[in-house]
Formats: C-alpha cells, structure tokens, sequence
C-alpha cells in the first residue's frame, strides 16, 4: 500500500476519532458519477456516532446548594427499545499540586482509573434520567455513552444556591473535551469571584495554558501558562490570582498544548448572582447570541479579535417583528487582540430577542462574543450568560426541563426555516408531545415547549430542523428558591449526533500511482 492510500485511511481515522466513531456500511446504490476507467467513485454518508464522551465541572462548593442532574439521548425514528448502548458518568479526581489556585503546578500523573458509583446512567434512549444532591462537595464527573445512546448524548446540571454572594439558579450543559476554548466576559475585578474549571477525561496528562486579554491587550498572567491537568482529574482556577491588578471586562483562552480538557467558567458576582459562563463558538467572522429574555434590564456585550485584524462589528437586534439597529448602539469596535464591551441596557423594550453581529464596512476579522443578562432590580437581580452560538444544522436537545418556567427561543436570521420541537417523557412517567414551528427570516420567536402528555418528572426538548435556512435556539429556565426569582440559558447547538463517512464500498486500489 502505497503513501497515498495511508493518506486517505488516515484522514478517514482521524474524522472518526473527532466526532466519533461511526458504522461503516455498504450502500447497494451506486452513485451516478463516475471516477477513472469508469468505476464510480463513492459518496460520503451520514451515520450515527458510536461513542460520545462529555464533561460535567463541580457544581458547587455551597452548603445551601442543590444540584440536579439530568441526561437524556434523544429517540432516532424506528428505534426499539432493545437497543443496546451504556451512557454513565464517573467522578473525576480532584488535582492536587501541592499549589495556590493558578500555579503552574506539577500535578500527580498517576492515571488512576475512575471509580465511584455512576452518575445518571442512561437506559435507553427518548427517556431522560434525573438525580439531585445537596452534596457541597459533589464532583466534577468524566463519562461515555456508546452505542444507541451516544447521538445527541446531552446532560445538564442545575444547581440552586439560595443565599450567598454564590447565589442564583445556575445551569450547564456538560461540555464535550476539546483543546481549544474562548470565554469573553470573564472579569478579576474585586466583585467577582471567576473560576475556570479544567476537567482532564483522559488517561494521559493535559498541558494547559490560561491567556488573559483586556481592553489593552494580553494581561501579564504567567502562573497560568503550562498549568498540569492529571488524568482523569479535575482543578479550578480563580482568575483573579493570575494577575495583578483587577479587570472588569475580560477575555479567557484556554488552550490546550496536549491532551484534551472540558472548559467551563464559573462566575459569581457578589450584587447580581452567579451562572456558568459556557465557551463562545469558535471565532467567525459574524456571530448570533440567542436568547435575551423580554424583561431583561440591563445586557452587556463583551467581544473579542482573535486575529491581526480589527473587528468593526454591526449590531443588530432580531425580535419577534424582525430586525433593527439599537438605537445609540449601532456599531461595536474591537481592535485585534483586544477586549472591547458596550452596555446595552434594556434594549429588548418588553419583547425577546437575539443579538445578530456583522462585519461593518468591507473588512472582516474573526471575533468571539457573550452577553451578560441581568433581570429584576436592586437586591432581587439575578444574572446569567449567553455565548455566541453555533446553529442546530440537524438537532439540538437541552435537558432538564421544569413543569413551568421554561421558555424556548428560536432564531432564524438569514431565511424562514421550519423545525419540530419535541418534549420527551418525564423522568418519572408520561409520554412525549410534539409540534412544528416556523420562525420566519430575520426574526426571533419565543415560545413555551410542548407539555409532555402526563409527564412527571424533569423532561428534555429537542429542535429538529426539518428545512429553510440556519436556526440559532437556547432555552431559558426559571425558578423560584429562597424567595427569589432565579433564572439561568443554555444554548442548543447542534448535537452532532451524525458523522460523515465514505461509503465501505470504495475501492481504495485506484489510489495506487505504481
């Protein structure tokens, strides 16, 4: 077998290893068009991952907490209730380098295997599992699920701090490990307690290094570079101590030199309540941020240019009516390599909307972007986050879904599209319900989701896209604890359930060049 050949298996490899590994079957169809000497050449198919991995942080360190878990696999059509699959999560072990939080430290690289009684295993898919605690030392939690509950594997956790500066509702949607994540909107000032939370799910160490950029540039941080992740184990970093001078308004970038790490942020503000901050979609040129809620009273925009250019960015504000310019906030600039943020106060005026970003003039650099929300007033604001997101190409599910006080919002910013949106069984009983929605182009639609029919229980939804253009959706949850309204987002993007393979019938031979 020659290098051009290995070439190709490679790639082939390395695509399943990324997004999972997927079945590969022969297809008795043959593709009408034709490679050399007449032999068709093979088409690429969609086939469900086999194995999926997530990563869930600690949820908190409060007495007065109260944690829920919740994981759910999405139903494929025709599929049984025999089919075969595990999905369980184990706690991971806590890291410790002997060091203050943020210094380089050089960890315990023993590998040793997970143990632990698991958390929410999965039975079968369309039926959700939940689970609580009130344990103020509950772990972070490193998992797998293969076979029919690996596509669309998702868990959230939900957690409810009645009092304290770590008060607030705050939720999060376990992450998948990767090596790359962008956080803009963090902050090391004196009234906020950030922490970043590196949760390393492999056998072998992660390297990871921590870049803070402000307003002016990188800020000096260096007990953040080559920070030493264990395997299988988890460590929080509190911003504030890599540097040395508060900053509000900031950008985090956890990059991973080697192995692979879940990322998520979590942010307590000592006057407006705490949240998870979750990563911003990779860096683009445009950005959609779904989800402001209609009472929102304060947002605030906080952006970031990865690259050498500047980033001269249009602001717009899709609503149930379509879009428009925010009136004294038209235009954001961030300069390359800079922090920049714009309060946009009350902007949604009583109706729900998405933030849509554009390049302004001819130019375009890449950015990354989140939204701080706050809603109520005085000593009953309460905060969350939305994130720039990535659109639901095929389906997207959130979990972890109340009798009330969710509400989803749907946005189609280029052309109308139509989706299904469906509510699952609770976890304790009942069955699903079902209805389609067509949001129309450059507008944003809010809406309860289906009741499940007699559902008790928490329950998860899912957006199919059935056709049209780019949907962009995110749940909001509300609950009452302690006398106060609490509220946390989560963005839906797409669950990349599904891989793109080359057909098994291919004929690999015709690669020779001898």
């Amino acid at each position: 077998m020659n290098r051009t050949t290995l070439s190709l298996l490679a790639a082939v490899t390395a695509l399943a290893a990324i997004t999972g590994v997927a079945s590969m079957t022969g297809d008795s169809d043959s593709d009408p068009k034709s490679g050399p000497g007449g032999t068709r050449a093979a088409a690429a198919a969609r086939m469900p991952v086999e194995r999926s991995a997530l990563v869930c942080p600690a949820p908190t360190s409060s007495e007065l907490g109260e944690t829920t878990y919740t994981a759910y696999t999405p139903q494929a059509p025709g599929q049984g209730g025999d089919d075969k699959g595990a999905a369980e999560l184990l706690p991971a072990h806590p890291a410790d380098d002997g060091g203050e939080d943020g210094d380089r430290g050089k960890g315990d690289a023993r590998g040793d295997a997970l143990t632990g009684d698991p958390v929410v295993p999965l039975a079968k898919p369309g039926t959700p599992v939940s689970e609580d605690t009130s344990r103020s030392d509950a772990p972070a939690l490193i998992g797998v699920a293969d076979g029919a509950l690996a596509p669309g594997w998702t868990v959230q956790q939900t957690t409810a701090v009645t009092a304290g500066d770590g008060r607030g509702l705050l939720g999060a949607s376990c992450v998948a490990p990767g090596t790359d994540f962008w956080f803009p909107g963090v902050s090391t000032a004196g009234d906020r307690q950030d922490y970043v939370h590196l949760t390393n799910p492999d056998s072998t160490q992660a390297v990871v290094d921590l870049e803070l950029y402000g307003e002016n540039g990188r800020l000096e941080a260096p007990s953040g570079e080559s920070i030493n992740i264990p395997p299988h184990s988890t460590k929080p970093v509190l911003l504030s101590t890599l540097v040395s001078k508060p900053t509000i308004n900031v950008t985090l970038h956890a990059a991973v030199r080697s192995g692979r790490i879940g990322a998520s942020v979590q942010a307590v503000d000592a006057n407006i309540g705490s949240d998870w901050l979750p990563a911003a979609a990779p860096p683009g040129t445009r950005a959609v941020l779904p989800g402001i809620p209609k009472d929102a009273t304060s947002v605030r925009l906080v952006a970031y240019a990865t690259g050498s250019g500047d980033a001269d960015l249009k602001i717009q504000l899709s609503g149930p009516s379509g879009s428009l310019t925010p009136a004294g906030h038209e235009k954001l600039s961030v300069k390359s390599r800079m922090t920049s943020a714009i309060d946009l106060g009350d902007l949604t005026k009583g109706e729900p909307g998405s933030l849509v970003l554009t390049p302004q003039g001819s130019g375009a650099a890449p950015f990354v972007a989140a939204l701080r929300v706050t809603r109520g007033k005085g000593d009953q604001q309460e905060t969350a986050f939305i994130p720039a997101s990535t659109p639901i190409e095929s389906r997207g599910t959130v979990a972890d879904n109340r009798s009330k006080g969710s509400t989803l919002t749907l946005t189609a910013p280029d052309e109308a599209a139509t989706v299904r949106v469906t509510s699952s069984a609770g976890s304790q009983g009942g069955g699903p319900a079902s209805r389609e929605v067509t949001v129309k182009a450059g507008t944003t639609l809010a809406l309860d989701p289906p009741r499940p029919d007699g559902a008790k229980g928490s329950y998860a939804v899912t957006v199919e896209r059935l056709d049209g253009g780019p949907v962009y959706a995110s749940r909001l949850l509300e609950v009452e604890a302690g006398g106060m309204p609490m509220f946390t987002i989560q963005g839906l993007p797409d669950d990349r359930g599904t891989v793109a393979v080359p057909r098994g019938n291919q004929d690999l031979s015709l690669l020779n060049d001898d």
